[in-house]
């Protein structure tokens, strides 16, 4: 007697994962977002291998977790797969601040993001 099963808000040839609480800017988050929307996944990993920004890593263990979602849980063909949504959310902001001269002081933001991944099977396409 637990709570009913959520019905599915993603299509049956879609499978999605979500990075939360990585320690970078969504503008800067953003940027390697919009580097793999849109492309097959090997192209998307090995421009992520390749990259040379910090989070680039945590961006690829998320692309990872979503193509084994499709993988093991809905039964999707990996080399049809495509990333077909990558987007980037705000998460909290820890704020702090710096000691200036004369009194005054400088607050120095420590933004986190949010990032979800949604890979998508097409059939046909190369």
């Amino acid at each position: 007697m637990g709570k009913p099963a959520r019905a599915r808000v993603l299509k049956d040839t879609e499978a999605k994962a979500v990075a939360r609480m990585l320690r970078v800017s969504p503008q800067k988050l953003g940027l390697l977002a919009t580097l793999i929307r849109g492309k097959k996944v090997a192209s998307a990993l090995a421009d992520l291998q390749f990259s040379k920004k910090r989070i680039a890593k945590d961006v690829r263990k998320c692309l990872e977790s979503a193509i084994a979602n499709a993988e093991n849980n809905h039964d999707l063909d990996v080399d049809d797969l495509l990333v077909a949504e990558a987007y980037v959310g705000k998460a909290l902001v820890i704020k702090r601040f710096n000691p200036r001269g004369r009194g005054r002081v400088a607050q120095i933001m420590r933004p986190f993001s949010n990032l979800t991944i949604v890979v998508r099977e097409v059939e046909g396409k190369a």
